[in-house]
């Protein structure tokens, strides 16, 4: 018996694999996301991915913050 069945499509993801959330802003440091979308993103449609995807550049980069304030506790 053969089958036809497709190998599941691959979800698109920002993530680079730098996996820590910034407390103070919430963001994850590798892709800015929260720990909220992060967790939703495997349920979200093409849609609601690519909405969150084109709101990341304008995220304010939280390894800025955190870059300042380890150079302010020298």
């Amino acid at each position: 018996m053969t089958t036809n069945a497709q190998p599941p499509r691959p979800i698109v993801t920002p993530c680079v694999k730098v996996c820590a959330v910034d407390g103070a802003s919430g963001y994850c440091l590798g892709c800015r996301r929260t720990l909220p979308e992060i967790a939703a993103w495997a349920r979200l449609s093409d849609d609601e991915r690519a909405a969150i995807m084109a709101a990341l550049p304008e995220r304010p980069d939280p390894m800025i913050a955190l870059t300042a304030a380890a150079q302010a506790g020298r």
